[in-house]
Order: structure tokens, then sequence, then C-alpha cells
């Protein structure tokens, strides 16, 4: 009998269509002087995003690592600390978290450091030298941070209970089973959620233009309010994150599978 094919063999169609969409957009663009000049505008807006996704993607896995621990913790006041600030965290909208960041944390952060500058004879700092730029990756780094440390914590949980004991017994101390045992076997589980996480950050990057972040989305609306053609920016705008997210896609799948081989190898 022919083993019946996985789900990660069969032909991937869905690509086809998309290429074959992404194709017909980009030949309109390349047609149309509309087109282009508007692509030529968002462009600047890429790196923006690209900055964004990137720093707070990786301070989020920094803060979320240290959750997952804390939660894992034989201490209890960590495990109910860390506990509340996954939870609290967790149930609060991403737009609502960057104003809550960007109107009410900052300038606390702002008065406090005012504070502390008084009273060692520093120059103290002004609100709208917080950029908001640096707002809203705050904002970003907390709101995925509580996700993380979940993704982190569960794969953590799923190793081997027998293979710490077996590395106690070996006389491995504690960063020792955590970077040579618990951490190799865990990042190979967590990978796929933790890719699923950064493309989700690269799409709720977007939500940074209602503070006025000049990213892809900021950039498309300004286009739009300024020549009228909601349809052509728009489009170009759902074409970039399209070409973005899918590429991204691609490229972790491409990693889990080598991270697969090497495991079965």
């Amino acid at each position: 009998m022919v083993p019946n094919p996985q789900p990660d063999d069969d032909f991937p169609w869905w690509l086809v269509l998309v290429g074959g969409l992404a194709a017909l957009f980009l030949y309109r663009i390349v047609m149309d002087d509309l087109y282009l000049q508007v692509l030529g505008t968002l462009s600047k807006g890429i790196s923006i995003t690209v900055m964004v996704t990137l720093i707070g993607f990786a301070s989020a896995c920094a803060i979320g690592l240290v959750m997952a621990v804390a939660t894992l913790s034989r201490l209890v006041v960590l495990r109910q600390l860390a506990r509340f600030y996954i939870e609290i965290i967790r149930g609060v909208p991403i737009i609502v978290l960057l104003l809550y960041v960007a109107f009410v944390i900052a300038p606390a952060l702002v008065s406090g450091w005012n504070g502390l500058a008084e009273a060692v004879g520093l120059e103290p700092v002004r609100t709208r030298d917080f950029p908001l730029l640096w707002r809203a990756i705050l904002a970003l780094t907390i709101g995925y941070s509580a996700f993380i440390a979940e993704v982190f914590r569960a794969g953590l949980q799923a190793v081997d209970v027998g293979q710490i004991e077996a590395a106690k017994a070996l006389g491995l101390n504690g960063w020792q089973r955590f970077r040579l045992i618990k951490w190799p076997q865990a990042f190979r589980m967590i990978l796929p959620p933790l890719g699923n996480d950064f493309v989700a950050m690269v799409k709720d990057s977007s939500l940074v233009s209602v503070l006025g972040v000049a990213d892809i989305t900021q950039l498309g609306k300004v286009t739009a309010a300024g020549n009228f053609r909601y349809f052509e920016t728009y489009n170009v705008v759902a074409l970039v994150y399209l070409m973005m997210i899918v590429t991204l896609s691609l490229g972790l799948r491409r990693l889990e599978r080598h991270l697969r081989a090497r495991t079965q190898g």
C-alpha cells in the first residue's frame, strides 16, 4: 500500500495562487505611474515596520523567557508575580496597550526619571523627548512578552522529567541542565508557535500607525488622504504586507523542516 501523503508533502497550490495574484499586482504597479508613486512612498515605511518588529520581538522573547522561568520557579512569590503579569497583559487588547503605554506609562516613566535626575543633579527630560516610535516598540514588547512566556513555559514543561533527573545524577547544576538539556529540546518544540507569534507581530506592527509612527500603514493612510485614490493605495499596502508575511512564513517553515530533519537524523 502507498502511504497517505503528509500534509506538508502536498503541492503548494495556494502558493501558486498567491504568486499569481502578486505577479498581477506587480504588473499593474510597473505599468501604472500612480502605483509606482504609491510604492515609492510606502517603501520608506518598510524599514520602520521591520525595525519595530525585530526590536519588539527580540525584547518580548527576552522578557517572555524570564517570565516563563519565573512561572516554573520554586518560589511562590515569583510564580504568582509572573502569573499576574501574564494574565493582566494577555487580557488587554494590543491597540489599547499601545495607547496606554504611549500616553500613560511613557509620561509616568519620564516623570520618574525626572524625579531621579533632580535628586542626583541631572537635567530633566520632557515627555516629547520620548519618541512615539519607541513607545510603540515598548507596547508591542510588553504585549507579546506575555503570550511568548506561555509558549516558552509549555515548551519547557514538555521536556521529559527523566532526562532532568538523569542530568542531576550526572552532577549538572541548574544552569547546565537548562542550557544543555531543557532549552535545546524545548526550542525545537516552541519554534512553530514562536514563528506564528513573529508573523502576528509583523501584522500587529501596523497598529503603531494610530500613534502616527511612519510605518507602511501610516504612510498608506497619508498617501490615500492626499491623492484620494484609496483603491490603488491600499492595494499596494496589502501587497507589501502579503509579500512580507508569505516570505517570512515560508522561511520559518523551511527552518522547521530543517530542524526536524536534523532531529530525526
